[in-house]
């Protein structure tokens, strides 16, 4: 898959292509069913799939204090995007000049001089331009006159309710892991590399991998049973997503703890996959009291698993 980050590194050989757009937030089930309209129509005209995406998510770009977590880092949402056989990903800078393309503007500088998109798919909900007119029925115009057609994807539901990044945030934050990855088409995971920590867990007799969050403000805060995957191995442990207020954390952080491990694996990248939830993150008073804490937490944790083993 080709990657391509703003439109200044599109090239002649970028002409031609059946496309998408949007902020593919998770690339969950109704994400997947736009691609697979992409993809279905590029091999009927023989031209590669294009998704276009945004860097910052426009919302984050308006409100950033008010914009949701978001599901995926940009890295895992090309990994995903390439999973789902997309041969090109265009990434589109949101700034100021982006904001002000009306919709005119957009169709005729990038979907046609840019990309010479030959048919566009587009979701249920797309709106696009400084001026919110872009809709499917000024594409379908545009298109009449350019040369390209227009699709639109049917509605993609699961227990008669709409499937969008928004709905599986809220599954997630209500702790509905099954629920999540039935709209994921996967279960939940957060990836990112173990690093160099405060080493407290080892010294609270609880050693913990810490997994570099960088900007991502994971959905989900508080403790849980995850499964990490990690040196091609599996592992159960107990996973810490938040603050840690006890010890006047200021920058999210997700540690964790495997259960039954000893080794070094500092530098690796890490899957973690969500569970179970134990409990929220909150302040004790001292370390004494943490560490009883976290014992409890690994206790608990082995028991859920205990339990869910007998119910499988």
């Amino acid at each position: 898959m080709e990657l391509i980050r703003g439109l200044h590194n599109l090239r002649e050989r970028h002409q031609g292509c059946v496309a998408t757009i949007g902020n593919f937030d998770g690339v969950h089930i109704g994400h997947q069913r736009v691609i697979q309209q992409v993809q279905t129509k590029a091999a009927e005209l023989g031209l590669p799939s294009v998704v276009i995406i945004f860097e910052p998510q426009p919302r984050e770009f308006f409100s950033p204090e008010q914009a949701p977590p978001r599901l995926t880092r940009f890295g895992e949402k090309v990994r995903f995007l390439e999973f789902q056989g997309v041969e090109r990903v265009l990434c589109l800078m949101f700034n100021a000049r982006l904001r002000g393309m009306s919709a005119d503007q957009f169709v005729e500088q990038l979907l046609v001089q840019k990309l010479g998109v030959r048919h566009f798919v587009v979701g249920d909900d797309f709106r696009f331009g400084c001026d919110r007119r872009g809709d499917f029925a000024l594409l379908e115009r545009a298109g009449k006159q350019y040369g390209f057609s227009v699709e639109e994807t049917a509605t993609c539901e699961v227990d008669g309710e709409r499937v969008s990044s928004t709905r599986v945030r809220a599954a997630l934050q209500a702790h509905e892991f099954a629920q999540a990855a039935r709209l994921l088409g996967r279960p939940y995971r957060v990836v990112g590399r173990v690093m160099h920590g405060q080493k407290l867990g080892r010294q609270l007799g609880s050693p913990t991998a810490n997994v570099r969050m960088h900007r991502f403000a994971c959905p989900l805060r508080g403790v849980y049973v995850v499964n990490a995957l990690v040196q091609g191995k599996r592992y159960q442990g107990v996973c810490n997503v938040g603050l840690r207020p006890t010890v006047h954390g200021r920058q999210p952080v997700l540690e964790v703890h495997l259960l039954d491990f000893k080794g070094d694996l500092y530098g690796e990248l890490m899957q973690v996959e969500f569970l179970h939830f134990l409990r929220d993150e909150r302040r004790f008073d001292g370390l004494d009291a943490l560490k009883a804490q976290i014992k409890a937490d690994i206790g608990a944790a082995r028991g859920w698993l205990t339990s869910a083993s007998s119910q499988s």
